[in-house]
């Protein structure tokens, strides 16, 4: 069924292609975002961004009611993402990334809107003890970022009821190829220094575990999540991913130097970093109609490759501030665009 779906955070490394795949799939898309990496554009692919998102450009701590007007469903993307840029003001984290979620579901309902797709994290599982979690698993955030995450599912997974029905989708760790790209998150970063130094040299030994899920496969489950009826979705949370795709990260190390021909790979001391988590995916794919993986990281590096080398990246491109979310942050801050808040000034 044709939907007008809001997506928050369409000019983001997901939004960007989600909103592709909501095209294809004859939804209407209205997009909603901040504008802090409108900078960032690593590549472009007219086979799949031939339209782009009617976008208003707003804080998410000032939607409203009338902003959602017309719109069928919601999949929320838009917040303060990854753990260090979360840590580098807990405070305003908290604002966005919670108070902002719950503000923004809260004018859904209200708008008549059923669908609220939310974008969680395994995250919030954190620090494990190396079994596999499920969703039933007590969270352990080890982050701002985490905490958030949880708070917001507890929030908005209280209003779900007969008129509203949110869908929490925990994904791994993204990877893979995005024209807003992101440079900060584990496979991305390891294949651009694959790509631009031919080595690969960890700081830490490498032993956190973490699962791993293409970006593609995040937006099927999302396009799945709301096309899913109600019932099957209903105030329940999804781990994104599937559970063959746990790695060590020098696992990952490893699978990226095989797809870099050359590339060395060495690794330093255990780290006192404390995230480290296995996670089962069994539900997604038992539960939710329609969704299976299509990816695996090794697919990932070897796309990743093509697109470097088809853009002919080097250092300078990989560095760039708009490709790892803190680095931007801290430019727009630094150069006074944004206010301590993060409010444009």
């Amino acid at each position: 069924m044709t939907q007008t779906i809001l997506v928050t955070g369409t000019e983001g490394y997901i939004g960007a292609r989600l909103v592709a795949m909501l095209f294809d799939r004859g939804h209407d898309v209205v997009g909603l975002d901040t504008g802090y990496y409108r900078d960032g554009w690593l590549y472009s692919d007219n086979r799949h961004m031939t339209r782009g998102a009617r976008t208003l450009y707003k804080d998410l701590r000032h939607v409203t009611v009338e902003d959602l007007a017309g719109c069928d469903a919601v999949v929320h993307l838009a917040e303060l993402s990854n753990d260090p840029l979360g840590q580098n003001n807990p405070a305003v984290t908290h604002q966005i990334n919670h108070g902002g979620s719950v503000r923004l579901a809260e004018a859904a309902r209200t708008a008549g809107i059923r669908r609220f797709v939310y974008t969680s994290s395994c995250s919030v599982y954190g620090a494990g003890t190396g079994e596999f979690l499920d969703e039933t698993a007590k969270p352990n955030p080890q982050t701002a970022y985490a905490e958030c995450k949880v708070l917001v599912e507890r929030d908005v997974g209280r209003m779900a009821g007969a008129d509203f029905a949110p869908v929490f989708l925990r994904n791994a760790t993204a990877y893979g190829p995005s024209p807003r790209m992101r440079f900060d998150i584990v496979l991305n970063d390891l294949c651009a220094l694959a790509r631009t130094t031919g080595r690969i040299a960890m700081v830490s030994d490498g032993s956190p575990w973490r699962p791993v899920v293409h970006i593609d496969d995040i937006c099927e489950a999302i396009c799945c999540a709301l096309a899913a009826p109600e019932s099957a979705v209903r105030g329940k949370i999804f781990n994104v991913g599937q559970s063959s795709e746990n790695y060590r990260v020098r696992e990952l190390a490893e699978i990226v130097a095989r797809e870099f021909p050359g590339c060395e790979v060495s690794t330093g001391p255990a780290s006192g970093d404390t995230r480290s988590y296995r996670v089962n995916f069994d539900r997604i794919h038992r539960e939710l109609p329609g969704f299976k993986c299509s990816y695996t990281a090794r697919d990932g590096a070897r796309q990743l490759r093509e697109i470097f080398e088809r853009i002919e990246m080097q250092a300078d491109i990989y560095q760039f501030r708009a490709f790892t979310r803190l680095k931007q942050l801290k430019y727009l801050r630094a150069t006074g665009q944004i206010d301590d808040a993060f409010y444009w000034t």
